[in-house]
């Protein structure tokens, strides 16, 4: 189920910041399950959390609707590319 919610993650994040290329979603094996790490531009960061975590909390809602009875974790990372 990993690979197209990655696909669905990409595609909602890439709509919201205005670095859409440097989106990148990795899946990480945890003890609690599948971790999805989106990782964005450090200048689309403030985008992609939203005010008071709003936008953050609806991509996190409709990744979960999509997963299924599981659900789906979600971090938000700002990577600085340059390193």
């Amino acid at each position: 189920m990993a690979a197209p919610l990655v696909e669905v993650i990409e595609h909602l994040v890439a709509g919201i910041v205005d670095s859409p290329d440097d989106v990148d979603v990795r899946v990480k094996q945890t003890r609690g399950g599948e971790l999805f790490e989106v990782r964005v531009n450090p200048d689309d960061l403030g985008k992609v959390i939203g005010r008071q975590g709003r936008t953050a909390t609806a991509v996190r809602k409709v990744a979960g609707a999509i997963a299924g009875r599981g659900g789906a974790r979600i971090d938000f990372v700002d990577v600085d590319r340059r390193s």
